[in-house]
């Protein structure tokens, strides 16, 4: 009778606990992007930050004081780390699509005679693909395009008003991640205890998870994000050294392309240097494909081994697949958390498989897929 009690209470608690947890879950939803950011920054600068205020007294009340103040400077400075950068990235990349804008109406200006060039040569191809059963004049093709055009035009006025919702939402989302991020450091081990202990699973277990979770996500930081902005940047010097249009625009690029396995950032400079050699410059394009290949690809060929040290041990489609999944279901959120999830996965598995003595002693978290 008293086992058959407990079993009730047991299965009554059990389902206030998932009530509340639901509600707590929806509670903290809207806030689940800055939460995150703030957490994942927070992670990479608190070593940095652990080791100014270890020798704190926090008893005191100057040691409280000078917490708060440390904190306070932290916050101030990671989010100058996002806001800088980040600002004066979108000022020269918006400028520099206008300069290409100007290029190519100066081009037109030049060459009026060009649209309507190419304007035969598509009906000409359609025709000729059709096998002659679809004879469009160059008049048909160009007005086909301005509806097109025209078309776009009007989704992108009517986009406009979301662009400034964005702006709006980046604002309060980047105030949320100031508060959270400043009671981070002030508070961050006694949070994380906060919520850990509400965690029913063996502490060493929890400590392997935080661990590796942390360990993801410096490395993932550090291997790729890091790596990937270095590429970016150096490609952007080498594309404006070498005098090619829009060099800002096709950085910003390279840093989106370098996550693609074995492709990255040569999907740019390649049709680049190609474009160089078509246009006359040969001796310009070859040793614009040289210098890309050594510096820009070779940043990743060495720089990349070096962050990681085989400490994520997945091949390099997989985290390509992670990354894209993530992006698809959790929007810019899933571009850290598609990979960690795949490895906090792996890690779980791994724990489960050691607690139920399945498949031996080998470990499936650390096996390169």
């Amino acid at each position: 009778m008293k086992t058959d009690q407990w079993t009730v209470q047991s299965w009554v608690f059990g389902a206030i606990l998932v009530v509340l947890l639901l509600l707590v879950f929806r509670l903290f939803a809207p806030f689940f992007t800055p939460l995150l950011w703030s957490t994942l920054l927070y992670i990479m600068f608190s070593p940095l930050h652990r080791r100014v205020i270890r020798k704190l007294d926090f008893t005191a009340m100057k040691g409280k004081i000078l917490r708060n103040m440390w904190a306070g400077i932290f916050t101030l400075g990671t989010i100058l780390l996002i806001i800088f950068p980040l600002s004066m990235v979108l000022r020269i990349f918006l400028r520099q699509i206008l300069e290409l804008g100007h290029v190519v109406q100066k081009f037109l200006n030049d060459r009026p005679e060009y649209l309507s060039e190419m304007y035969d040569k598509i009906a000409a191809l359609i025709k000729s693909v059709s096998g002659d059963q679809i004879n469009l004049s160059a008049a048909d093709i160009e007005n086909q395009i301005k509806l097109f055009l025209a078309d776009k035009m009007q989704i992108i006025v009517s986009q406009s008003t979301a662009v400034l919702k964005g702006v709006g939402s980046f604002a309060v989302t980047l105030l949320f991640m100031t508060f959270s991020i400043f009671f981070f450091y002030v508070d961050g081990p006694y949070l994380s205890r906060l919520v850990l202990s509400a965690i029913p699973i063996k502490k060493e277990y929890i400590s392997t998870l935080t661990g590796k979770f942390m360990e993801i996500t410096r490395n993932l930081f550090f291997g790729y994000i890091i790596v990937a902005l270095l590429q970016s940047v150096v490609a952007g010097i080498i594309y404006t050294i070498f005098g090619v249009k829009g060099a800002l625009v096709l950085s910003v690029l390279t840093f989106i392309l370098v996550f693609i396995p074995m492709f990255g950032a040569t999907i740019i400079y390649i049709p680049v240097s190609v474009y160089m050699i078509a246009g006359g410059n040969v001796a310009g394009g070859i040793l614009f494909f040289i210098v890309s290949v050594v510096f820009i690809s070779g940043i990743d060929n060495v720089l990349r081994p070096f962050f990681l040290r085989d400490r994520i041990q997945l091949h390099p489609l997989i985290i390509f697949f992670a990354i894209m999944g993530g992006l698809f279901v959790f929007g810019f959120n899933g571009f850290i958390l598609g990979p960690v999830l795949v490895i906090l996965f792996l890690t779980v598995l791994d724990l489960f498989l050691t607690e139920h003595k399945i498949g031996g002693n080998d470990s499936v978290s650390g096996k390169k897929v």
